[in-house]
């Protein structure tokens, strides 16, 4: 059943020949079989923008979210490095080597991790990104897993530079770009929804996610009409509706 799950997302991650190719979904689905499938508690990705500039594109969790945000402004972590440097970071135990990266260290255990080991999304020089992993629990990923990890962080970046490449010169560097525009209206969208139904941020981002599958639009799109709507977003947006958890307050 694994090597099935595994053979599967290989399939899901090269899939990208399809009409208006969703990258943040893609890349949403990537961290989802990440956490699925190998041994992390969470996964978050960074991407370089046309500039150069790394940005936060996803997190599986708001624990991981918080911290590669913190990463970003503080400009210090092991993300970063694996960027720069184009080669995996590996920390089996933040509290045994908090000179490494003294700030993020303490930022991590302040959200709950105590291992990270940062993959570069790269094709031969040309490095787009990070791929990172989390842990709770201290100890080094299986080796196993984390050439997995990198296995999968390869097909996803020949994939999203294969998209790119398809398209005219113009929009050679415009693919990453769309997606990190989409994600600050995502992240309004999400910001809406959470206060509007008293969910947390996962759950808002699910919610949308969701009703994107199930109506055949893009991500951005739902997002959009979520911050466009000017009244609750399940009114007259069928499917657009909160599942609460049994603690979840009403809305």
């Amino acid at each position: 059943m694994l090597d099935r799950r595994i053979t599967q997302t290989f399939v899901e991650l090269a899939d990208t020949l399809v009409l208006r190719f969703d990258t943040i979904h893609f890349l949403h689905t990537l961290i989802e079989r990440c956490v699925e499938l190998l041994e992390v508690d969470a996964v978050g990705i960074l991407l370089a923008d046309q500039r150069g500039a790394l940005n936060l594109v996803a997190a599986s969790t708001d624990q991981a979210r918080m911290l590669e945000l913190f990463q970003l402004q503080d400009e210090e972590g092991p993300c970063l490095d694996c960027f720069h440097t184009g080669q995996p970071v590996e920390c089996a135990h933040l509290a045994q080597e908090p000179q490494r990266w003294p700030r993020f260290t303490v930022a991590a255990r302040e959200q709950g991790f105590s291992a990270v080991h940062a993959l570069p999304m790269r094709l031969r020089e040309q490095v787009v990104g990070a791929l990172n992993l989390f842990r709770i629990s201290p100890g080094a990923i299986p080796q196993d897993a984390v050439e997995l990890a990198q296995s999968f962080a390869n097909v996803a970046t020949i994939s999203i530079l294969q998209v790119r490449a398809l398209r005219h010169s113009e929009m050679v560097t415009e693919q990453l770009q769309n997606a990190l525009n989409s994600r600050i209206v995502i992240e309004q969208a999400k910001g809406i929804l959470t206060e509007r139904f008293q969910i947390s941020v996962t759950d808002a981002f699910s919610l949308m996610r969701t009703h994107a599958r199930n109506s055949s639009q893009l991500l951005s799109d739902v997002a959009q009409q979520v911050i466009d709507g000017g009244r609750r977003p399940d009114e007259g947006r069928q499917g657009l509706t909160p599942v609460r958890a049994p603690h979840s307050p009403p809305a």
